[in-house]
C-alpha cells in the first residue's frame, strides 16, 4: 500500500467484513476508501462506483472476486486463488505477493515508455531515410545505394527490437 501511495495510486478496499474491522484494517494499512459489508454481487456496483473516479485495477482471488475483476479496467488474480478469478483477470500473479502489483504497474509503465521510443525511432527513420532513398539529396551529390538502403533499414528493425528487448532486464 506504501509503494502504491508513493507512485500516486489511490487505494481502496471492498470487503464483505464488518464496518469496525474493515475500518481498523483500512486504518491499519493506510488503504484510502474501503467499502464494508459489501455482498459478492454488489462488489460489481462498487467497481463501477470507483470508475466514475478514474480507472480501476482490481485484485481478487476467489470465486466472488470474479465480476469485479472482470468489470475492473484491469483485473489481477492472485495466482493461488480460484479457477474461476484467474479466468475472470487480465493478469494473473504467479506469486502469491502483492508486491507483484507494484511491480506490475511499473513493468507497464516501462513498456508503454518503450513503445513510445520504439514508435520515434520508426518514425524518425523512416521521415529521413524514405526520402533520402528516394533520391531528394542526388541533386546534390549524395545517393544512397540500394543495398546500403537496405542495411539500414534491417538496422532500424534491429534497434526497434534491441531496445523492446531491454524490458527483459526490468526487474
Amino acid at each position: 500500500i506504501r509503494l502504491l501511495k508513493e507512485m500516486n495510486i489511490k487505494t481502496a478496499m471492498i470487503t464483505g467484513d464488518n464496518k469496525h474491522t474493515a475500518e481498523y484494517v483500512a486504518k491499519e494499512l493506510g488503504i484510502d476508501i474501503y467499502f464494508s459489508d459489501v455482498l459478492p454481487k454488489d462488489k460489481v456496483n462498487k467497481i463501477k462506483e470507483l470508475q466514475q473516479k478514474g480507472k480501476v485495477a482490481m485484485v481478487g482471488d476467489g470465486i466472488n472476486d470474479a465480476p469485479a475483476l472482470t468489470q475492473a479496467d484491469v483485473g489481477i488474480a492472485i495466482g493461488a486463488g480460484t479457477d474461476v478469478a484467474v479466468q475472470s483477470a487480465e493478469v494473473v500473479l504467479v506469486k502469491s505477493n502483492p508486491l507483484e502489483v507494484v511491480k506490475l504497474i511499473r513493468l507497464s509503465g516501462e513498456t508503454r515508455k518503450k513503445m513510445k521510443q520504439n514508435l520515434w525511432w520508426a518514425a524518425g527513420y523512416n521521415i529521413v531515410a524514405i526520402p533520402i532513398a528516394a533520391g531528394v539529396l542526388m541533386p546534390i551529390g549524395i545517393r544512397l545505394r540500394p543495398e546500403f538502403g537496405a542495411l539500414l533499414m534491417a538496422a532500424s528493425s534491429l534497434i526497434v527490437v534491441g531496445n523492446s528487448l531491454m524490458l527483459k532486464r526490468f526487474k
